[in-house]
C-alpha cells in the first residue's frame, strides 16, 4: 500500500485507539507519550531493556504523562567543551582506551534525575558515579591522527546487547560494530584498527545492534571522533566542536519510549542539545574552525547564523578541495558532519545559531500528504566580540584545501531503492506500538526488510562502482554506507539530472522523495558491510541491507 492510500484510509481506521494521538500528532506531534517510568519508579527507565522485556512493553504498564515544557531546561550557559578520551598508551602511534556503556543519572530537570545510557571512560579501573547530579551527556571525544593504531576496550554494562560502530571510518568489517557482532550484557570486546593515510575527517561513534540502535542512541549513547592529518592547512585555526543531539523528557524527568509517530517518522524530542546543553552561549573573538555533528535519531538541521555568512571547508570525510564561501544555510541530515569557518568580523554583534525551516515531509496520521514543516529552532546564541588586545590578525583562508582525486569511471552499477508499506488495520489495533516493534510498518531496501542471513548486494574489493540510491517513498531518507567514503556524482528528480557542484568525501547523503542520487564508491577490505537509512527508527524497522565484499 502506498502512503497516499494509507493516509486516506486513516480517517475511518483511527477511531479506535489512535484518534486522539493522530489528531494531536498533526499539530504538536509529541505533547503526550507513553512513559517509561512514573515518579515512583524513578531511575528504572532502563529496566525496559532487560532480556525479554522491551522498553515498549514496560511502558504499556504506565500511565500517559505530558512532556516537560520546551523551555524547562536552562539556557544561556557558556558552551561546554567536549570531554576528551585520554590515551592510556605510551607507545608512539598507538591510542588505547576503555569505554563503558552504562546507565547514569543526570539532573536535567531540577530535583528530577534522568537516567541516560552513556559512554564513559574507565581510567584506572574507575567510572564516574552512576548517580552524578551534573555532568556531560555526550560521549568523550576520541582525538586521533592518521596512521594511529586505535584500541578501544568496550565494556557493556547495559541490560541489552550493544556494539560500537565507528561511523564513517575505514575500519575492517569485523571491527565496525555491525549488528552481526553484538556484545552481550556484561561482556567485553576490544575493537582494533589502524587509521590509513587520507582518513582525516570528522566522524562519530554510536551503537548498531539491530532493532535496538534507535533506543540506545536516543537514551544518550553517541560520541564524536576527530582524525587529524599530519599536514592540515587549517591546523592553526582555533577549533570549536558542536555536537547536536536530540532529547525528549517527560515532566517527571524520564525518557519516554517511542510511540507510533516516532517509528513512522523518526524520533524528535522537544530539546536539541549542543554538547549536552540547551541553547548555550558562544563567544567568538577570533575567526574559528567549527566541527559540527548531527547526532540526532531523525532530526534534520538546516544550520543558519541568520544574516551572517560562513564558509564550508569540510564534509564527513575531511576537507573540501576549495572553500565554499558566502553560505547562509547548510543542511545536515541525521548522521552528517561538516567543517565550517566562522569569521569574527569587526565590532560587536549578536546572532542566533538556528535550525531553519526544512520540510522533510513527515507522515501524518490523518488525511493529507504530510505534516507541516517544523518551525525554525534556536540552537545557540552567538556573540561576536572585538578581539583581545594583541590578538592575531584575521587569517587568510587557503584557496586550496585538499586534493580529492575523482574515483575512476566505472561500468559496474548497483541499485538501492527505498520503499515503505503501511498496514492500517495492524497499525490501529490497540497497543500496536506498546509491545516491541510497532505493528503494520514496513521500511524496505530493494523490496525487502533487513534479514541478517541475506546478502543484499555483492561487490569486489578495490573495484569502483556507481550506486543509484532511489527514494520511492514520500519522505526524505538519509543513506549511509559503512566502511568507506563516497563521492556524489549527480542527483536526478522530475526528469532533470543535476551534477554535484563540488567534489567531496561523504558517507551519508540525503535522498528526497522521488529523487535518485548517484554516487561513486569503492570498498578496500573484504567482508560484510551495512548500508541503511540513518533515520534510526527506519533502520531498526528494516530499512537496511548487507553488502558482501569479496
Amino acid at each position: 500500500m502506498i502512503r497516499r492510500e494509507f493516509l486516506v484510509r486513516t480517517l475511518s481506521a483511527a477511531v479506535a485507539s489512535l484518534v486522539a494521538r493522530g489528531a494531536f500528532a498533526q499539530n504538536a506531534p509529541h505533547d503526550m507519550h507513553d512513559m517509561s517510568g512514573m515518579q515512583d519508579m524513578k531511575g528504572m527507565e532502563g529496566m525496559g531493556s532487560m532480556p525479554g522485556m522491551s522498553s515498549h512493553a514496560s511502558a504499556a504498564t504506565h500511565a500517559t504523562a505530558t512532556l516537560a515544557p520546551a523551555d524547562a531546561l536552562p539556557a544561556g550557559r557558556p558552551l561546554a567543551a567536549l570531554r576528551v578520551l585520554a590515551n592510556e598508551s605510551r607507545e608512539p602511534g598507538v591510542f588505547r582506551a576503555t569505554l563503558v556503556a552504562h546507565p547514569v543519572q543526570r539532573e536535567m530537570l531540577a530535583g528530577k534525575p534522568t537516567t541516560f545510557w552513556q559512554y564513559d571512560a574507565m581510567n584506572g579501573g574507575a567510572l564516574p558515579a552512576a548517580n552524578a547530579s551534573q555532568g556531560p551527556v555526550v560521549g568523550p571525544l576520541i582525538d586521533v591522527c592518521e596512521g594511529d593504531t586505535v584500541e578501544i576496550r568496550f565494556i557493556n554494562r547495559l541490560a541489552q546487547p550493544s556494539t560500537i560502530h565507528w561511523h564513517g571510518l575505514p575500519v575492517p568489517p569485523d571491527q565496525d560494530g555491525n549488528p552481526a557482532d553484538p556484545v552481550a550484557p556484561g561482556a567485553t570486546r576490544v575493537y582494533r584498527f589502524t587509521l590509513p593515510a587520507g582518513s582525516a575527517g570528522t566522524y562519530w561513534y554510536h551503537p548498531h545492534p539491530h532493532m535496538m540502535s534507535a533506543e540506545q542512541v536516543f537514551r544518550g549513547l553517541a560520541g564524536p571522533i576527530v582524525v587529524r592529518a599530519a599536514a592540515d592547512p587549517l591546523a592553526a585555526w582555533p577549533e570549536r566542536h558542536l555536537f547536536f543531539s536530540d532529547l525528549r523528557l517527560a515532566s517527571d524527568g524520564s525518557i519516554p519510549p517511542n510511540d507510533m509517530m516516532d517509528w513512522m517518522n523518526g524520533r524528535e524530542g522537544q530539546f536539541v542539545l549542543v554538547n549536552g546543553a540547551r541553547r548555550p552561549r558562544i563567544v567568538v573573538t577570533n575567526d574559528e574552525r567549527w566541527r559540527v555533528w548531527n547526532g540526532c535519531n531523525a532530526r534534520y538541521l538546516k544550520l543558519s547564523l541568520g544574516a551572517a555568512s560562513f564558509v564550508q571547508v569540510g564534509t564527513d570525510g575531511g576537507l573540501l578541495e576549495a572553500p565554499r564561501d558566502g553560505l547562509t544555510e547548510l543542511l545536515l541530515a541525521p548522521g552528517e558532519r561538516a567543517e565550517l569557518i566562522v569569521r569574527a568580523g569587526a565590532g560587536s554583534r549578536q546572532a542566533v545559531l538556528s535550525a531553519a525551516v526544512y520540510d522533510r515531509r513527515k507522515m501524518s496520521m490523518s488525511e493529507g500528504d504530510s505534516l507541516p514543516a517544523d518551525p525554525a529552532r534556536a540552537l545557540a546564541d552567538v556573540s561576536f566580540e572585538p578581539p583581545e588586545k594583541n590578538a592575531q590578525a584575521p587569517r587568510a583562508l587557503p584557496a586550496k584545501l585538499a586534493v580529492i582525486a575523482p574515483l575512476v569511471a566505472s561500468t559496474v552499477r548497483k541499485s538501492v531503492v527505498f520503499s515503505e508499506k503501511m498496514d492500517m488495520s495492524a497499525m490501529h489495533r490497540p497497543g500496536a506500538s506498546a509491545h516491541g516493534m510497532p505493528a503494520g510498518m514496513t521500511f524496505m531496501i530493494n523490496g525487502s526488510t533487513f534479514d541478517p542471513a541475506r546478502v543484499t548486494l555483492t561487490s569486489r574489493r578495490d573495484e569502483v562502482e556507481i550506486w543509484s540510491i532511489e527514494n520511492r517513498t514520500d519522505m526524505d531518507h538519509p543513506f549511509h554506507l559503512h566502511g568507506t567514503q563516497f563521492q556524489i556524482i549527480e542527483r536526478q528528480s522530475g526528469g532533470v539530472t543535476t551534477p554535484e557542484p563540488y567534489r567531496a568525501w561523504r558517507d551519508t547523503v540525503n535522498v528526497q522523495p522521488e529523487e535518485t542520487v548517484r554516487i561513486a564508491t569503492v570498498q578496500h577490505m573484504a567482508g560484510e558491510r551495512m548500508f541503511h537509512c540513518h533515520i534510526l527508527e527506519h533502520e531498526d524497522l528494516g530499512m537496511m541491507g548487507t553488502l558482501r565484499v569479496v
